[in-house]
Parts: structure tokens; sequence; C-alpha cells
């Protein structure tokens, strides 16, 4: 991949009990390229494998007003063909701080700013095909400005309490897994703290 492409000095490599023979670039665009390996597996059969590649680290956060509601953000996701509820999330590029990208996504898609920032977790999506890494945050003391966002972006915002967050997601109407994983660090950190 473009700026990214394994050295193939590199290959074969092991990949933990995995053993990867080739790997070839079967597509890429400036956000994302995929992999195709030809391996061994665990058990020593050939197999191939494929592995979409992301070029950015995913951030969200669960913004929470003064009054404690959250700022949600709604969207039309292509891949779905579908409208989503979301915590407001995005892309960080390499050479990019975690929680600068998160400062910058906030800002871009809702126009507002926080006080404070907590990071409330790593992780890794969907990673039985993809690399995609990422973190969630929590912010508040916030201040509003004017949105900025990308032109793949048309963005709707709303403010929702955090029982009603809670109940969208257990009816699927929320289905976001970054926005899942995030709401529900949050409430558990508030019960922890007795809150709610």
């Amino acid at each position: 991949m473009t700026g990214d492409r394994p050295d193939p000095a590199s290959l074969p490599a092991a990949v933990g009990p995995w053993r990867r023979r080739a790997r070839s670039a079967a597509y890429e665009n400036p956000w994302i390229g995929v992999w195709h390996d030809e391996v061994d597996r665990p058990d020593g059969s050939p197999g191939v494998y494929g592995v979409v590649h992301f070029r950015a680290r995913a951030v969200g956060v669960v913004a929470v007003g003064d009054d404690g509601r959250i700022l949600l953000v709604g969207q039309h996701r292509y891949p779905l063909d579908e409208y989503s509820w979301e915590i407001p999330e995005g892309g960080v590029p390499e050479g990019e701080e975690l929680e600068a990208g998160c400062r910058r996504e906030l800002r871009e898609e809702t126009g507002y700013e926080a006080g404070r920032w907590r990071q409330l977790c790593r992780l890794s999506l969907s990673n039985s095909v993809t690399d995609e890494r990422g973190a969630l945050y929590l912010a508040d003391g916030l201040t509003a400005g004017v949105p900025t966002p990308d032109a793949t972006e048309a963005l709707e915002l709303r403010w929702a309490t955090l029982d009603e967050i809670l109940a969208e997601i257990a009816t699927g109407a929320i289905h976001d897994v970054m926005t899942i994983a995030a709401i529900g660090l949050y409430a558990a950190a508030l019960a922890r703290e007795g809150v709610g």
C-alpha cells in the first residue's frame, strides 16, 4: 500500500500461531487498504486471510452537557444504507495524538469545545478482519461553537439523557459499536461513583 506497504523483505513472517507466506494489496483508497495474505493456519494447513487496513485510528467522545445530557450526532451511514445516531466520532491520522484528534472531531462535527477530557478506554474494532484501533473519551465543560463538518458529512445534533440512550441501545435503535461501548463505560463509571 502506498506509504503503508509492508517491506517485501519482511515476508514471510510469523504472525502468532499463523505463518504469512505472501501479502498482496487487493485494493486501496485514501482511507483503507485490503491485504490478501497467503497463510499457513495454526494447524499447518494452507489458507488465505483478508485484512482491512485502516490508515487512521478511530476516536469517539461522550460529550456531557452541564445538565447531564449527552450530545449525539445523526447521519446516514452509506455501508448500511441506514440512519445512525452516535456519539461524535472520527478518524485520527498518524502523527496526530488521539486526544487531539478527538477534540478536533468534536469541534468539526458539533462545534463544541470541552474543558475537561478523560480517556475511557482503548479498543480494537472488528479485529477478526481489520487492524482498526482507537480510543474513547469522556468530555464535559462544553462551550458551543460553529460546526465545520467535511463534505462526506450531513449531520444532525440532538441531546439525550443516559436513560434514553440506554433504552435506544436495548431496542437496537442505536447500534454503533463505539457508541455502545462508550455509553456502557460511562454508565458503569456513574454507577461506581453512585451517580444517577
